[in-house]
């Protein structure tokens, strides 16, 4: 009999690390496992889906930046009457909780999520207080698992998991519908009114650590082309301002439920991240058969290969990510077709939704062994 599983997460809102807890419990469901999702935040994006999928979400009401005892004590609460075998956190803020809530109310499995290669506001300060939070927490999870290579090594270079208690199980994508689509390709094109103009598309939240000011500056060094992107945030307004000397090039589309009709409408995808884990964008992006200019940080280079499946640039060099793109649109469309084969292809083999599922379940049915 498989275990009853929850899925904590910081947040349930559009972004990366979210969709990817969404995936997971979608496919989880799916195979026959009873899972629940826990968001702490109030849930304000995928409710649809999973209440489709036959998974409850419950929230518990906390705030951003306020103290929190009552939603800790309403955790407390669902976490006794619904009884998981497996506490599967994601986030820091829910990876904490988890941990602390095992000393109170124990669950036989307990698993932290690494989504990022630093999870924290900005400054280095933030930082180490998080990887000390997270070393003084480490023995309350049976095993942290980081989304990439990269999110690992930093976690352990810096003392915050012990290496023996470390995994890494990549993000998945959904193969099936971020895939080329040449008829696709051609009503978004229309539809958005793009001729035949290079389309560049970037994804994700407009927030600092997306490195949209740098992206912008190296966009607007090209003498052509149109610059797609989809996300909102805190720095719109400061990026709406920086866009209009380029003339309208830039549009700026708000949040979107589209991406994979967004990205059979493009030529290339760019993304500027200063801080990364293993990003969903990049991957949707590889599935769709889009070639990359991205920076190298996080687990970037893991989806990214350079001058392979796209090119890589030093995170915050506006100059060399201005000199990415500029070879990126150099190329023939034959050349740029060969390189979004090439990234489809590494997805397939790595990255595919169904290859993360049975890792996870492997990984639940080995710790779920131990209690047995």
């Amino acid at each position: 009999m498989k275990a009853r599983v929850v899925l904590l997460t910081t947040n349930l809102a559009l972004g990366g690390a979210e969709a990817a807890v969404a995936q997971l419990a979608r496919g989880l469901a799916a195979r026959g496992w009873a899972v629940t999702v826990f968001s702490m935040l109030s849930p304000t994006a995928f409710l649809a889906e999973l209440e489709q999928a036959g998974v409850p979400v419950r929230s518990l009401g906390m705030q951003p930046g306020a103290a929190n005892s009552p939603g800790f004590l309403r955790l407390l609460s669902l976490l006794r009457s619904c009884r998981p075998g497996i506490l599967h956190s994601h986030m820091f803020h829910a990876n904490l909780a988890a941990r602390l809530a095992r000393l109170l109310c124990p669950a036989p499995v307990v698993i932290s999520t690494l989504h990022s290669a630093a999870e924290s506001p900005r400054g280095s300060a933030e930082i180490r207080g998080r990887d000390r939070l997270y070393r003084l927490t480490d023995r309350l999870a049976d095993v942290t698992v980081a989304v990439s290579e990269a999110v690992a090594e930093r976690h352990a270079a810096a003392g915050a998991v012990a290496r023996h208690k470390l995994r890494v199980i990549p993000n998945g994508v959904d193969t099936e519908r971020f895939r080329p689509d040449p008829l696709l390709r051609e009503r978004m094109r229309r539809e958005l009114g793009l001729g035949g103009e290079f389309v560049w598309l970037a994804v994700g939240r407009l927030m600092w650590k997306k490195g949209y000011p740098a992206m912008l500056e190296a966009f607007g060094r090209q003498g052509g082309g149109v610059l797609l992107v989809a996300g909102a945030g805190p720095l719109e307004e400061q990026l709406r301002q920086q866009a209009a000397a380029f003339g309208g090039r830039v549009r700026f589309l708000g949040e979107r439920r589209d991406i994979a009709e967004l990205m059979a409408a493009a030529d290339a995808c760019v993304q500027a991240s200063l801080v990364e884990g293993l990003p969903m964008a990049l991957l949707e992006a590889a599935a769709a058969g889009l070639p990359t200019v991205a920076t190298d940080v996080g687990g970037t280079a893991e989806i990214v290969a350079s001058q392979v499946t796209g090119f890589l640039a030093p995170a915050g060099d506006a100059v060399a990510l201005a000199e990415a793109m500029a070879r990126m649109e150099a190329l023939s469309p034959a050349e740029r077709r060969k390189m979004g084969e090439a990234a489809r292809a590494r997805v397939l083999e790595r990255f595919d939704s169904r290859l993360a599922l049975a890792r996870w379940e492997d990984l639940y049915g080995e710790l779920a062994a131990r209690w047995t």
